[in-house]
């Protein structure tokens, strides 16, 4: 390793060096937000534009330390975490100076994610959610086939009713949706509809017991099992180690049986 490329490594590596990126993040999500008050965008916008570009700046410094300091590009980019970050940066480049506002607003939004891939606790959490994304599938698919039951049964019972909540399938599938966030269900969708069918409770109480305690439930459940996971990989247990020593055994006996046969 040259000594460039060493030197890089021990600074991106270093304590100091992450904790002032994360504190240079939370400067840039304070001066994204000062831009939504109008009277102080107006009053301190060369202020704020001379900071946004300084960050930019630091963050494209910030970025290239990090490329040398790995062996290749190819091992920088395959943490997708690397590629997220020279994205962010890059486009905030593109944009800067460009007509389209808004979005060079929303990029330097997006620069705050950044506190994911430099956080390493945040990390691993949104890589625990990550793998989530496969065993959610079957859920999905339930909860849609659940959904669509009761959209076709609500329109069919209260169109006339409550046009406005059930008027159509899509109205219906709007205000399940209302309904399975607990928000207001009650005053707001299910009460007039009671007081025009007293026996309409059956369709509210059914639901919410099905969809909110049943379902959605499974999807904390899958969640809190992938978070576990990532946390035993990353400090395994006494017994996953024994575990993984008598698992590396039986592979070299195994192999060695093959050898003799």
């Amino acid at each position: 390793m040259n000594p460039l490329r060493k030197a890089c490594a021990r600074i991106s590596e270093h304590p100091v060096f992450t904790n002032t990126i994360i504190v240079l993040i939370m400067i840039n999500a304070i001066l994204v937000g000062l831009e939504t008050y109008a009277g102080i965008a107006s009053k301190y916008h060369d202020w704020i534009y001379l900071g946004d570009k300084l960050l930019l700046w630091i963050f494209t410094i910030e970025i290239i330390i990090r490329l040398i300091g790995r062996k290749s590009i190819k091992g920088f980019l395959k943490d997708p975490w690397n590629i997220f970050d020279f994205v962010i940066v890059t486009l905030g480049h593109v944009l800067v100076g460009s007509h389209y506002v808004t979005v060079l607003r929303i990029i330097r939004v997006l620069r705050v994610l950044r506190a994911v891939s430099v956080i390493p606790s945040l990390r691993k959490m949104v890589n625990a959610l990550i793998l989530t994304i496969p065993s959610m599938g079957t859920i999905v698919l339930l909860l849609s086939i659940f959904f669509y039951i009761y959209g076709v049964i609500g329109t069919m019972l209260f169109n006339e009713i409550a046009p406005e909540y059930f008027g159509t399938l899509h109205d219906s599938l709007l205000s399940l949706f209302q309904v399975i966030t607990l928000e207001s269900w009650a005053s707001g969708v299910m009460r007039p509809i009671l007081a025009e069918d007293p026996s309409s409770w059956w369709y509210f109480v059914t639901f919410i017991m099905i969809g909110s305690f049943v379902i959605v439930n499974l999807f904390i459940g899958v969640i809190v099992n992938n978070v576990e996971e990532a946390n035993r990989e990353e400090s395994p247990s006494p017994t996953d180690i024994k575990l993984a020593e008598v698992q590396k055994e039986l592979a070299e006996i195994k192999e060695l049986l093959n050898k003799k046969n």
